[in-house]
């Protein structure tokens, strides 16, 4: 059993990384579940308090995988419109079947959301969108480094674990 949670937490950790660029895939959340996996490994130490603080920075990134991109196009000077065009344009990317939707989504909504708030003003609404996608990527990196974290994290435990096999 011990062989099985151990596989499955490292196809699982590098899963996680996967769909941290991937939209298919919650990248986080399934990292988290790789770690939990290896948690129930004898011989891999994790307090309960490391998972729990783990927990809660995956549910904060997941939860900005959704606010950064909005960020980006308020900061980039876009509007409520821009803002709400950006969240229906993930979701939209995200169902479609277009190459890169979960790319194309955030930056067309913010785009249309911007212009349907003020059409004349194409350079704001491009401005917006733009900061819309520079909020994407600065998501997907984020979500990427911690997957790597919970990564190292694993082999780490893995490499205690085999450590203390052989010294026994």
């Amino acid at each position: 059993m011990d062989y099985f949670l151990l596989i499955l937490g490292f196809l699982l950790l590098i899963g996680g990384i996967i769909g941290s660029v991937l939209p298919a895939l919650p990248g986080p959340p399934v990292s988290w579940l790789g770690i939990l996996c290896l948690s129930f490994v004898e011989g891999m130490e994790i307090s309960s308090l490391a998972l729990w603080g783990s927990l809660v920075v995956t549910v904060v990134i997941s939860v900005l995988d959704y606010v950064i991109p909005a960020q980006g196009t308020k900061r980039f000077g876009g509007s409520t419109y821009g803002v709400w065009g950006t969240n229906i344009g993930l979701v939209l990317g995200l169902i479609t079947p277009i190459p890169l939707g979960f790319i194309i989504g955030p930056f067309l909504g913010a785009l249309i959301g911007e212009l349907l708030y003020d059409s004349r003003d194409i350079s704001r609404a491009l401005k917006a969108a733009i900061g819309s996608f520079i909020g994407f990527l600065a998501s997907t990196f984020l979500k990427v480094v911690f997957g790597l974290v919970l990564l190292i994290w694993g082999i780490v435990l893995l490499v205690q674990k085999f450590s203390a096999a052989v010294l026994i």
